[in-house]
């Protein structure tokens, strides 16, 4: 199987299945002597894992990483890092009655289809179990990214299902089991995910992630563009099936005038791109946002066919997320960083001598820094800085 490696300079590559022994990665490029340990990736990998709350799925995993090469003495080599983790909470039973037959909305089917052997055990390396190895080698990234450049990178649910749940403040999306930014939405949340897992059903979600103090630059204008690596980065995360970057859909109903972020000396007005042109960071923000499908697994009983193409209705029991997005938001925080690491490190390879006269200004102005005041930004992309 190939496509289990992302990246150019800082690359990762994935193993492990969902009912196997372990998952892990082997993450190279890392530049040497940046300070690491195994708790550093522990503290978001505890943000993702499971059985957390009642609303996501029960399989009780520790989650704990090992780190088995490419550290010594507290800090990386630049040789290949090694991250295992091992699966602790297995229940395979759970999907006997999926060993012929194939989930509507789930991978069973086009799987068999391409390899012609299936691993149904929890969906095997189709699983979402897969990403927790995401998180914890963008943890490394995250370090790096912010040791060297300031960048913080924080997400947050922006929608659950037809909840939608704007941004009101950073500090409340620690305090819920939703990633949620929006302290006054989390009652409401708690009774819909209650009433849809009585009722044996799932829901989508919609997740913003935010990177800060990306400098200008990161990027490349045809087959390197920054946005372009987001967007599938973020694809390649189980369940998702649209991106946005900055106002995304939004701009079809906008206009030249008020889609183009102005420039001031004081900085840019308004943040419509993203923090990206022409596939490079401005300066601004990076801001991205995914749409997740509603889980595959579900307890209503669904058409489908088996491997002999004959009619079956299949019902999946056991343990699962009735909304992946709840758990989503340290894994779009995740992508972001390991690309933003890849392109720091391009960037840095070609484009670290260039120096022009103009100055970089600021990545958006203070309220009441430009006589004309900012614009509004629309709602779908305001900016969490600003709210």
């Amino acid at each position: 199987m190939a496509g289990n490696t992302l990246g150019r300079v800082f690359t990762v590559t994935s193993f492990g299945e969902s009912h196997g022994p372990a998952i892990g990665c082997v993450v190279d490029g890392c530049p040497p002597g940046l300070a690491l340990s195994a708790e550093d990736i522990q503290q978001d990998l505890d943000r993702r894992k499971p059985g957390t709350s009642r609303h996501v799925t029960q399989r009780q995993e520790s989650d704990r990483v090992e780190i088995l090469s490419g550290v010594f003495e507290g800090r990386t080599t630049g040789t290949p890092i090694a991250l295992l983790i091992r699966n602790e909470d297995q229940r395979s039973r759970d999907y006997g009655n999926l060993i012929d037959t194939f989930r509507p909305g789930h991978a069973d089917y086009t799987y068999w289809q391409k390899y012609g052997i299936r691993d149904h055990r929890g969906g095997g390396r189709s699983s979402a179990r897969e990403t927790a190895v995401r998180v914890a080698a963008a943890a490394i990234a995250r370090k790096w990214l912010h040791e060297k450049h300031g960048v913080l990178i924080r997400g947050y649910l922006s929608q659950l299902g037809p909840i939608e749940a704007p941004f009101q403040s950073w500090d409340a999306v620690s305090n819920n089991p939703f990633f949620s930014a929006n302290a006054e939405v989390v009652g409401q949340l708690e009774s819909f995910m209650d009433d849809l897992r009585k009722a044996g059903d799932s829901v989508g979600a919609k997740i913003t992630t935010v990177a800060e103090h990306v400098p200008v630059g990161w990027g490349a204008p045809v087959y390197a563009k920054l946005d372009a690596d987001l967007a599938g980065a973020m694809m390649s995360i189980n369940a998702v099936k649209a991106v946005e970057i900055g106002a995304g859909f939004a701009s079809v109903a906008q206009r030249g005038s008020e889609h183009g972020d102005e420039l001031t000396p004081e900085g840019f007005v308004t943040n419509h791109a993203g923090g990206i042109l022409g596939g490079i960071s401005t300066g601004q923000e990076v801001v991205v946002t995914i749409a997740i499908k509603p889980t595959s697994s579900i307890r209503v009983a669904r058409r489908s066919i088996d491997k002999a193409g004959k009619p079956q209705s299949v019902e999946t029991n056991g343990r699962h997320d009735p909304c992946v997005g709840i758990r989503a938001t340290p894994i779009a925080e995740a992508m972001m960083a390991l690309v933003l690491m890849d392109h720091a490190l391009l960037h840095r390879a070609q484009n670290a001598d260039v120096k022009t006269a103009t100055p970089k200004i600021a990545g958006s102005i203070k309220k009441g820094g430009s006589p004309a005041g900012p614009k509004t930004p629309s709602k779908m992309n305001a900016d969490p800085a600003e709210a």
